[in-house]
């Protein structure tokens, strides 16, 4: 999974997997339709508690009556859950527990600045090749080309690698990964809505391009616009855990869910906990994420309304 890209494109085909839907625009009274699916999703439910706790605990790591995630104590070294260490202790002897609350923190804010990041910046080129057209649109979109062409792991890989080993850095190679895929499902959607009654109409009126864009085009790509970030925001927090893993994200002392997951592999035998626990951490962030990602996208796809 971790050498792919979440999928794109409602309205056309794109290089990687798809899911349909959400391509209407919210429209009045949408948020408390979309509280009303959500809340018959059980699945939508369990991840938006899973995703509500680690923000929670992210946002709160400072304020928590925990250790510092740096405190070595050496007769602590590798123990296991007790009541004084609740997730037992790492090779240095430092509160598991704390690292992986402050874990939480650098996750969630390397994942939500370059999710954003792409958003912004894709979107905006999803407009301009959508709404442009003829070579305006060619060229842009032959250039996303060539970035599908990279497996997502491999270019956000070579990105870091090149700039060098921090967490600014992995921001803007994840944002990088991800531009391309919401140009594609920001594209796909304008080529269909310029040609739309409502559109002719406002130009007709000597409406300018900024305006329609404004006013008409984007809050009939919000619903597509949702879904996808929350879908891309779990492969954004597994994307910074893989270059973790390989040393090419926060840099030793900082506490990192990747970082410690490969300390933990060294010691598997020895304290199998040090790999389960930011294994689950992981795990459980990306989970939340995709299973919030699709109660969303069956709550705002108009097939599925009454």
């Amino acid at each position: 999974m971790a050498g792919s890209t979440p999928g794109s494109g409602w309205a056309e085909a794109a290089p990687r997997g798809t899911r349909p839907g959400a391509g209407a625009p919210l429209g009045a009274g949408a948020p408390s339709r979309v509280a009303i699916a959500l809340v018959r999703n059980r699945a939508a439910l369990v991840g938006l508690l899973i995703v509500a706790v680690f923000v929670a605990v992210g946002a709160a790591a400072d304020r928590l009556p925990l250790p510092s995630p740096l405190r070595m104590v050496p007769q602590d070294r590798m123990a296991g859950p007790s009541w004084t260490l609740p997730l037992g202790a790492d090779t240095f002897g430092r509160d598991l527990l704390a690292r992986l609350v402050h874990g939480t923190r650098l996750s969630l804010e390397v994942a939500f600045a370059s999710v954003l990041t792409a958003l912004v910046a894709g979107s905006a080129l999803g407009l301009l090749a959508g709404y442009a057209g003829g070579r305006v649109d060619q060229v842009l979109m032959r250039t996303m080309d060539v970035f599908f062409s990279f497996p997502a792991v491999l270019l956000a890989l070579g990105i870091v690698a090149a700039l060098g080993p921090h967490p600014a850095n992995v921001v803007l190679a994840i944002a990088v990964v991800y531009t391309p895929i919401f140009a594609r499902v920001v594209r796909g959607p304008v080529l269909s809505l310029k040609e739309r009654e409502f559109i002719e109409a406002s130009r007709a009126l000597g409406a300018p391009a900024r305006r329609i864009v404004v006013r008409h085009l984007l809050p009939n790509l919000a619903s597509v616009l949702v879904v996808q970030t929350s879908i891309a925001l779990s492969w954004a927090i597994l994307t910074e855990a893989s270059l973790s893993f390989l040393g090419l994200s926060a840099q030793p002392p900082a506490p990192s869910w990747g970082a410690m997951l490969n300390e933990g592999r060294q010691n598997l035998e020895l304290a199998p906990h040090l790999a389960v626990f930011p294994g689950l951490a992981i795990m459980l962030a990306v989970l939340g994420f995709n299973l919030l990602g699709d109660g969303l996208r069956d709550a705002l796809d108009p097939r599925q309304r009454p």
